[in-house]
């Protein structure tokens, strides 16, 4: 039975979320496999809206099965936090979720880290969210100071937060500036996170043995990205990228599944461009029509609540995304925000240093300074939040998305006219 993978083709926020739940009924299995609780994914199903970070969007489906796989690093007390809000909000969270016990966990000096070192080394903030992300995950390929969620469980993990903490504090004192920090405890924080483990064991398992066993008895699995590809650690805008392989490329490494079962890649773009935090962002407006993007479409972060940056398509920037993830077919999303504007712009080539080039460099600094070489569109002008059938969308904005195919040399599968369920034009 075939396994579906649902990736985002920009900087994130291209609301994966609302995809995945629509898919959802077709799935016994939602995986998320890289990433933590910096992810933000909106789901509005019935007139309600949830805000999730940590748990699959699949979990709205009582049918089906929802994994947090290795690759994702876990803050115990967030995840915590969300099943106790979606539990009060009625959503049944029980046997349906289960954690992998090879996931690693933040702890209180990952968040300190995040918060002393959010600069380059020139000095421009990289953008982490200051949950710890990137530290853990330097932890985790550095293994001296790792925890896996398993490990909490183990007679000496007294003992290893009493030597960690001890190593940290040593650490954090000499990268502080200011003077009389107080040291972490060890002792509190190993009650407390005793505390989450026990509250956390029904849910913790070996979601890779889970997972093999899941497509090999032919069970539908999909798995669910989190960030965006041009955020990917190996293969983004490096150093303004998340921690993990957010592109398709990270999907058997977070989860332990071979690429081999993976038969449908789904590429999500916003219909427009959006990035939060630093680095280059060629089609950026950072003007009204930017603002009109951000005020419609709602750009704040799903996390953080920050103001998203707001442009034009980059079509060079969404096609090496779509090979880099073996993209299939695309979804187009928030088309609706785009419906008031008189005229539109689509990036479809950069030039450098005086020449045209159709490629996405591989050097930020390049990036930064190329220049987009815009193809405008007319816009349509009419609201488009009750169309529900893609003849049916104005002759303007299928000219628009027809563009954008063959511009990304994928066919175009879904189309997002408003974020609920039902706002949903599918192919």
């Amino acid at each position: 039975m075939p396994a579906t993978c649902v990736i985002g083709l920009q900087w994130g926020d291209e609301a994966k979320g609302k995809i995945v739940d629509l898919l959802t009924e077709q799935h016994d299995v939602v995986v998320r496999y890289q990433g933590g609780s910096n992810a933000g994914h909106t789901v509005v199903t019935a007139g309600q809206t949830y805000k999730l970070s940590l748990i699959p969007s699949g979990i709205f489906r009582p049918h089906v099965q929802c994994v947090v796989a290795t690759g994702v690093v876990v803050n115990p007390a967030s995840l915590l936090d969300e099943i106790d809000g979606l539990t009060k909000r009625g959503v049944a969270v029980g046997k349906n979720l289960s954690v992998s016990d090879r996931a690693h966990v933040i702890f209180p000096w990952h968040i300190e880290e995040d918060r002393l070192l959010d600069r380059c080394a020139d000095g421009e903030a990289i953008g982490t969210t200051m949950r710890g992300i990137g530290p853990c995950y330097r932890d985790k390929v550095g293994r001296s100071f790792a925890v896996r969620l398993g490990d909490m469980y183990r007679h000496d993990f007294r003992d290893r937060v009493d030597s960690i903490v001890a190593a940290k504090n040593r650490l954090l004192a000499g990268m502080d500036e200011q003077p009389g920090r107080e040291p972490l405890n060890a002792a509190k924080i190993y009650a407390q996170y005793n505390g989450y483990a026990e509250r956390l064991k029904p849910y913790v398992a070996d979601t890779t043995a889970y997972l093999l066993d899941a497509v090999e008895a032919g069970r539908k699995l999909l798995f669910e990205g989190a960030q965006g590809s041009l955020l990917d650690v190996d293969h983004g805008t490096f150093p303004f990228v998340t921690s993990s392989n957010s592109s398709g490329v990270g999907v058997s490494a977070g989860s332990g599944v071979p690429g081999r079962y993976i038969t449908k890649v789904i590429g999500i773009v916003k219909a427009y461009t959006t990035r939060v935090g630093g680095g280059p962002f060629p089609t950026e407006q950072d003007n009204a029509i930017g603002q009109h993007i951000r005020d419609v479409g709602n750009e704040y972060g799903t996390v953080t609540r920050r103001p998203r940056r707001c442009g034009w398509f980059d079509a060079v920037a969404a096609r090496y995304t779509a090979r880099l993830g073996g993209v299939d077919v695309l979804a187009v999303m928030l088309l609706d925000v785009l419906s008031e504007l008189p005229e539109l712009n689509i990036c479809v080539a950069y030039e450098l240093d005086g020449r045209r080039i159709d490629r996405f460099p591989s050097h930020v600094d390049d990036l930064r300074r190329v220049k987009p070489v815009y193809e405008a569109m007319p816009g349509w002008q009419q609201k488009i939040t009750g169309v529900r059938q893609r003849a049916d969308l104005p002759p303007k904005a299928r000219a628009y998305l027809d563009r954008l195919s063959s511009l990304l040399g994928r066919p175009i599968e879904i189309v997002s006219v408003g974020p609920d369920r039902e706002q949903t034009i599918l192919a």
